[in-house]
């Protein structure tokens, strides 16, 4: 009996050794198979672009032709490695990639070292790329974050360190790497920052000019230097840490002052334009898939909608402190604002932000992500409220409501009884706007907006949408593109700065299409919206964008900063003629109970008043097409496909009762949301 248990548990065991030995050669054999096929991915990079001389320059052209800038790549001048302090190079390895002489391209310690930092902290807190990595990233792909682009970005480190020794990769990458001020390269940061040779460069200005690499803007010297102090001390503790330099030599070195020139010197390459440039580098990016690099200096040349002289009058507005609301004493009021060429797409005119800032800075024309708030009801209310047969002069009861806990209420807590809807829209009431959103139901507003082009996520899908309360927020470009389709009798076409891209022989590399256009309301519903929002502008919220003689139609918004009294965190104001759309946004970059807009909704109005006024000076003044009648309402009522909410009448207080009047001037905001949904900025 006990000899047959023992045959059993040894042919048991014995099954068990072959399962393990099959999985094992399994795994052998399938991990093989992925080396020889990655190898041969690898294989195929071509990374011969490292090798290349500089090319011709690349030129830019306004919408006449005309050239506007010449991208010369001379402005980086390459070094060679023996010119190299030893000091520099162990900076840039101690900051940005301490096992740079020992990987092969991937630091697999240090991706674990950045995987594990990143889950204890719940966020991205540290990288992982090594120099290599960022050198292929930097000449070779465009600066999106796509697990496609990290793959490809694997492949061509890997080549690179195939065909380059570590001294090669090294020079490639401080020759190409941007070091702000417009510095590209070693040799011209050392110019720049300290006006020496590259060999010159001592052990303190080593660690600065490398901890300037991770974010040459918001590190530069010469407008953050105690940040960009703080930052090279940093280095200095890295390179002690990792034994390059000692106790002594880190005392004396994080002692020492900047050392920085007296004053930054005039440079001759300076850009025209920055944040229109700046816009046509993303464009470029996104669209047609070309690095920084293959623009600044692929010798290209770019056909875009610039208009030259609106450009000039944009910045000349936004140079003018006195067309802003004060600003506290330790932060600037932000701004960024698009002029659209609503007829065909072209973005005209662009500027990103108030105050010196570098070029490449953060651009709040297109990057910028904030809540819309009322520029939003023309969008997710009222379009699809006259597509459902709804008229201007329908009416609403403007009344305290609470939809199971969102009870909206508007500027100043009022409320005004029966209103018509080209009331509820030149006045900004938030209730009524509420009311039929909820009528039509949540869907119709959702997919308005996406045909205006708004990209909304599961999180908007509340009543707080009429209100502009969504989740992630919409830059200047994002709304000049909605509101271009009101302009053009209802027709959207996404906005673009590049018209064609060609190589310095002439062979055009990419155009933008030419058959984008989609018809995506009726001209009767464009040109009636259109009409509800020349109103706003004559008789109710944005009176202060009113240019004299010039048909102006357009919307404010603001959202409210909470734990405030009657603060807000934005102000916009989005407006057009025929010819042109202006989106304009104003608020802080960073907003708290210290910081935050205390003026009234009309600056942002106020701005695009004196862009419209200066950019359509020389242009012919246009009259919007009549808007033709609107059939009566459709039928929307409780118990239909939609399914709205009931609203319980909320009891008002003895303030609500006593302020049954119009108001129809100063937008502020209200921030109440319903139960179980997350707060949101929305606006009056």
């Amino acid at each position: 009996m006990h000899s047959f248990s023992r045959h059993k548990n040894t042919k048991k065991k014995s099954a068990w050794n072959k399962i393990i030995a099959i999985a094992m050669l399994g795994a052998i054999t399938i991990t093989a198979i992925g080396i020889v096929i990655f190898n041969q991915l690898v294989t195929k990079q071509d990374v011969s672009l490292l090798m290349k001389p500089l090319p011709a320059a690349t030129i830019i052209y306004d919408q006449d032709m005309e050239e506007v800038l010449r991208l010369s790549p001379s402005k980086s001048e390459p070094v060679e490695y023996d010119s190299l302090p030893q000091q520099l190079i162990e900076a840039v390895v101690a900051v940005e990639d301490k096992r740079f002489f020992e990987h092969s391209g991937t630091d697999l310690q240090g991706i674990g070292r950045a995987l594990i930092s990143n889950l204890s902290s719940g966020r991205t807190v540290q990288g992982a790329s090594t120099i290599t990595q960022q050198l292929a990233k930097n000449v070779f792909l465009t600066q999106e974050r796509t697990w496609t682009r990290k793959w490809k970005e694997l492949l061509l480190a890997q080549k690179i360190e195939r065909n380059y020794s570590k001294q090669q990769i090294m020079t490639f990458y401080l020759n190409q790497i941007y070091f702000g001020e417009g510095a590209w390269g070693i040799k011209k940061a050392a110019e720049i920052y300290y006006g020496v040779p590259v060999e010159q460069l001592t052990l303190s200005e080593s660690a600065l000019l490398a901890g300037i690499i991770k974010a040459p803007s918001a590190l530069t010297p010469y407008r953050h230097p105690d940040e960009a102090k703080a930052r090279r001390n940093v280095v200095l503790q890295l390179m002690k840490d990792q034994g390059k330099i000692d106790q002594a030599t880190y005392d004396a070195s994080i002692k020492e002052p900047l050392h920085i020139r007296s004053s930054k010197p005039d440079n001759s390459n300076v850009i025209k334009y920055p944040y229109y440039i700046d816009a046509m580098i993303r464009e470029a990016g996104e669209k047609y898939g070309l690095t920084q690099n293959e623009v600044l200096q692929g010798g290209l040349r770019f056909y875009t909608t610039l208009n030259s002289q609106m450009q000039e009058a944009v910045e000349s507005v936004y140079a003018q402190d006195s067309n802003f609301p004060a600003s506290s004493s330790d932060q600037l009021i932000q701004s960024g604002a698009v002029l659209v060429d609503p007829r065909d797409g072209g973005i005209k005119a662009l500027v990103g932000g108030r105050g010196e800032q570098p070029f490449r800075s953060f651009n709040r024309a297109v990057q910028l992500k904030r809540q819309p708030g009322s520029t939003m009801k023309p969008i997710s209310v009222y379009t699809p409220a006259l597509e459902h047969g709804y008229s201007p002069n329908d009416t609403l009861i403007d009344e305290p409501v609470n939809f199971n806990g969102y009870q909206p209420r508007n500027a100043g807590g009022s409320y005004h009884g029966e209103v018509s809807i080209y009331e509820s829209i030149i006045h900004s009431y938030n209730v009524p706007a509420v009311k039929l959103l909820n009528e039509l139901g949540i869907d119709a507003g959702m997919e308005a907006a996406n045909r205006f082009g708004l990209e909304l996520t599961d999180a908007d899908r509340n009543l707080g949408l009429a209100l502009g309360g969504l989740q992630e927020g919409v830059s200047p470009l994002d709304m000049a593109e909605a509101f271009s389709v009101f302009a053009n009798d209802g027709t959207r076409i996404a906005a673009h700065a590049i018209t064609r891209i060609e190589t310095a022989d002439g062979e055009i590399v990419a155009s933008a299409e030419t058959d984008n256009n989609k018809a995506i309301i009726d001209p009767a519903i464009a040109r009636t919206m259109t009409s509800m929002l020349e109103g706003v502008v004559t008789e109710g919220t944005g009176v202060e964008a009113a240019i004299a003689g010039r048909p102006i139609a357009g919307k404010t918004g603001t959202t409210e900063m909470p734990g405030t009294d009657g603060g807000m965190k934005d102000n916009w104001f989005v407006g057009f003629t025929p010819q042109l759309v202006g989106a304009v946004w104003l608020g802080y970059d960073h907003t708290d109970t210290s910081h935050y807009l205390t003026t009234t909704s009309k600056a942002a109005a106020a701005v695009f008043q004196k862009l419209m006024s200066e950019a359509l000076k020389d242009e012919a003044v246009m009259k919007f097409p009549n808007a033709p009648g609107i059939a009566a309402k459709s039928s929307i009522t409780k118990g239909e496909k939609n399914k709205p909410e009931k609203p319980e009448k909320a009891k008002p207080n003895k303030e609500e009762k006593k302020n049954k009047k119009h108001s129809d001037k100063d937008e502020k905001k209200e921030h109440e949301k319903g139960k179980g949904k997350k707060k949101k900025d929305e606006d009056d």
